[in-house]
């Protein structure tokens, strides 16, 4: 039954986005609104179910993209970004529940953190090998002392000895592939870029070319 109400509640956000009305869930599935309460208490429970759901999702795609060689950094981040993409695009009512406007009212609670540092966890894990295996190297970064503060707490939790600025190179990779990723799914390309895929294989290769260093031309 839980599986059968978010089915719906899934449709609604592909019509609806995320207003989400438990009253038109149930009214979908002939029940009475009352009879949803049995399995979610409140409309934001089931925001919440729906939002773990979408980031172990995207988190299994990121997690099942892989390449022959694991030092071939570039050949993992570029297969990291494609399944980003190819799952926004097969998902994108769930896409834009995570990452797009935040829902009035609604604050994610501390259950989905786990789910969501699946997907950012898949590139830590690639600076962190690469600076392992000394493929990777980082000068000391031309930051405050406060963002330094900021970037070594995360650090510690995700990549103990990873250097700031390596993170700041890879956190700035992240943002502007979601940025590319949100601006295809959300219109703003529209009348501007047709040739999507090309554009987007070029955009994760200016992010590699950030990351990981200039290719050496053959």
């Amino acid at each position: 039954m839980i599986d059968e109400i978010k089915v719906v509640a899934r449709r609604h956000l592909a019509t609806d986005g995320a207003n989400l009305s438990l009253r038109a869930v149930a009214r979908d599935m002939g029940m009475v609104s009352s009879a949803l309460y049995r399995y979610f208490a409140s409309r934001d429970d089931l925001l919440t179910a729906l939002i773990i759901d979408g980031y172990n999702a995207l988190g299994n795609a990121v997690e099942s993209a892989s390449v022959p060689d694991p030092d071939d950094l570039r050949g993992r981040w570029l297969a990291t970004g494609h399944a980003i993409r190819e799952w926004a695009l097969a998902n994108p009512a769930e896409y834009a529940l995570l990452f797009g406007s935040p829902v009035p009212g609604y604050a994610a609670p501390q259950d989905t953190v786990i789910a969501a540092a699946r997907t950012p966890t898949a590139l830590v894990k690639i600076l962190a090998d690469g600076y392992t295996a000394g493929l990777l190297t980082a000068d000391d970064g031309d930051f405050s002392a406060d963002v330094r503060a900021d970037l070594a707490q995360v650090r510690d939790v995700v990549a103990p000895g990873l250097p700031e600025a390596l993170l700041m190179r890879g956190m700035a990779g992240w943002m502007h592939l979601f940025g590319v990723v949100s601006f295809e799914l959300f219109g703003q390309l529209n009348n501007v870029i047709e040739a999507r895929d090309e554009f987007f294989t070029t955009q994760l290769n200016m992010m590699a070319d950030q990351i990981f260093g200039h290719r050496t031309p053959c």
